[in-house]
Formats: structure tokens, sequence, C-alpha cells
């Protein structure tokens, strides 16, 4: 895996080979930036802006965020094997200043009184969890995000979750077995 875009482009990440970890793909990550850059209708520019990275993995989205000029990127894992790769890859990126990992549930997280608010807010958790959207809607109650944000959702193609009263839908994106929901919490 590497950083596709921006100031830290074609530098190698290291990613977990594992079944419960499934990192976003180079080419879906690639189209997802090219809308943030391009859409009209998202009208959101990553630069100087506050990225929370949920389920983040080893962290791929919330990099590239940060290669491509984000403020401050929090990622919230709570896996320990993902954690380790992550920092390493904080590490040998040097962007310990634009980086924060939070190692916990995100339900904790997202519960817990913050003073941080977000521009981005980037929902990646594993194929079959639906209790993201619980998730969502304690983000909604607790209001950790700019009037101006965008949620991305990566899900499985095929998955129909119901995201009616919660998110305002304004891209809906399918590259192979990846479904990109790109909108704002109503």
């Amino acid at each position: 895996m590497r950083i596709i875009s921006g100031k830290l482009r074609g530098k190698s990440i290291s990613f977990l080979k594992n079944k419960i970890t499934r990192p976003l793909k180079d080419s879906v990550k690639e189209s997802v930036f090219n809308i943030l850059a391009h859409s009209n209708i998202l009208n959101l520019n990553i630069k100087n802006s506050n990225v929370l990275d949920l389920y983040s993995g080893i962290g791929s989205f919330g990099l590239e965020c940060v290669s491509r000029g984000a403020n401050k990127v929090t990622f919230v894992e709570k896996d320990k094997n993902a954690t380790e790769i992550l920092q390493k890859n904080i590490f040998s990126l040097a962007i310990q200043d634009k980086a924060t990992i939070i190692k916990d549930h995100i339900e904790n997280f997202l519960s817990n009184d913050s003073n941080q608010i977000f521009d981005i807010i980037f929902f990646d958790p594993p194929f079959l969890d639906k209790d993201y959207i619980e998730n969502l809607k304690i983000l909604k109650k607790t209001k950790l995000y700019k009037k101006k944000h965008l949620i991305i959702i990566h899900r499985e193609k095929n998955s129909s979750e119901n995201l009616n009263g919660v998110l305002e839908i304004l891209i809906l994106k399918q590259y192979g077995r990846s479904k990109i929901i790109f909108g704002r919490l109503r």
C-alpha cells in the first residue's frame, strides 16, 4: 500500500495481513479523493481540515488526508495489532504532530466529552458490522462536527442499511465490492 498524492506521495505504508482488517484499496481510495477534490456537490477542502478516521485500522484514509494537507487527523481503532501498525506508519512518515491515535471502541470515543470538532468523518467498519449506524446517531447527538461537514462511509456494495433520518446522502459510488457513501448528518 502507498500514499497516492500530496507531500507524502509514493511512500509505502505497512498493513495487516489478516481476515479481520480490510484496508481501503488504493484504487477506491484514489476515487474517493478525486471526488473530494473535484465535486461541486461536496464543496469541502481537505486542506487545513480536521479529520476523524473511525474504525481506522492501519489508517490509510487518514494518512492520505495528512499527505493532502489536513490540519489534524484523529484515528480511532480498538484492535491492538492495527494500532501498532498505524503507530509505525505515523512514525515512518514523520507526521506525529498531525496525528492522534485513540485506542478505544468508537462509541466510547464519541460519547466522551470532547472539545474537538471535525470537518470530515470517515467510517470504515467491518462489512458485517451494522452497529456503525448507532455510532452515526451518537455522533449526531454529540455534534462533534462542523456545520459544513462531510461523512464518508465505506460499505460492501450489497449492504442495505437504512440511513434515513440520520444521513443525507449526497453521492453514492460503487467500486468492485465496495460502496462509498458521501453525506451529511441530518
